[in-house]
């Protein structure tokens, strides 16, 4: 004998409708056919692409056989394309269509010199207990120049060490805990080195000793972004500074000069070398996580 066929709407049980548990449409939010506002593809306009998560500034719209592109560069300078489908990109958040600009530019999130998406209005956060300690004067302008914005709303405090040489000491009168954690910047922390070996000794696992391998902060600016083809090679035993400038005919009183000299030339994150790029926010993110 055949089972009776039953004559219910899926949607309904033996005794009348069902409420439905889930939405039957699995279609992504970003994907669904919703309004959304179009906003201009103008240039150092920040949008994250849906799909990938990639978060970049736009730095060309283009045309293409497939429609018009979007290209999109992140902090770190890498590049990527996407064509300018209907919801495919977020804008603080919010889903919006790229369209080709026209006209006037309208209001739109800039970018702080570190490649952060600027909070316009925002004021400096009282300072955290943690620290992040450089090696010099000059190492602690080029952060400010760079990253300052970001360190005011994140509240952390930059300070200049005369070297390294006591760091084991200094770090321990800081007496780095769960929350007042510290971050310390090492020029020149190669395998094998002076500093290299006074880094190792700091063993506190509220400390966080990270470098970059350049002798001086002077070599962490891209020397395209100073004007020259590349920095000098200095022989073992002289002064760096002073045989840099010394190579390059730089005519200067003092040290002091020529590096105001390089400092102005840095306009963003992408002025510097990658190598110092990631340490720096490598020890943003480890002095402003919360304390477990």
């Amino acid at each position: 004998m055949r089972p009776p066929v039953s004559r219910h709407h899926p949607s309904e049980g033996p005794s009348g409708p069902q409420r439905r548990l889930y939405s039957a449409d699995l279609t992504p939010p970003w994907k669904r056919n919703k309004p959304a506002p179009e906003v201009p593809a103008e240039h150092d306009l920040v949008v994250e692409e849906v799909t990938t998560g990639f978060c970049g500034a736009v730095v060309r719209v283009e045309k293409s056989a497939q429609g018009p592109t979007v290209t999109l560069e992140d902090r770190f300078g890498k590049h990527r394309v996407f064509p300018m489908e209907p919801r495919g990109f977020l804008l603080e958040g919010k889903v919006v269509t790229l369209v080709r600009p026209t006209g006037a530019a309208p209001v739109r999130p800039t970018r702080t010199a570190s490649g952060s998406v600027a909070v316009p209005g925002a004021r400096a956060r009282v300072a955290r207990a943690g620290r992040i300690y450089v090696e010099g004067k000059h190492d602690a302008e080029l952060i400010e120049r760079v990253w300052g914005d970001d360190l005011r709303i994140e509240g952390v405090a930059v300070e200049f060490l005369e070297g390294v040489d006591d760091l084991p000491a200094i770090v321990a009168e800081f007496a780095p805990g769960p929350d007042a954690r510290l971050g310390v910047l090492v020029d020149h922390l190669v395998p094998g080195t002076k500093e290299w070996k006074i880094a190792r000794s700091v063993t506190s696992e509220h400390a966080l000793i990270v470098g970059h391998p350049y002798i001086d902060i002077w070599e962490a600016v891209k020397p395209s972004s100073v004007g020259i083809d590349a920095w000098p090679r200095v022989p073992h035993g002289q002064d760096w500074k002073t045989g840099v400038c010394r190579a390059l005919g730089w005519r200067v009183a003092h040290t002091g000069e020529a590096w105001q000299h390089i400092l102005s030339r840095v306009r963003s994150y992408k002025d510097l070398e990658p190598e110092l790029l990631g340490r720096v926010e490598e020890l943003i993110d480890f002095v402003t996580a919360p304390a477990p």
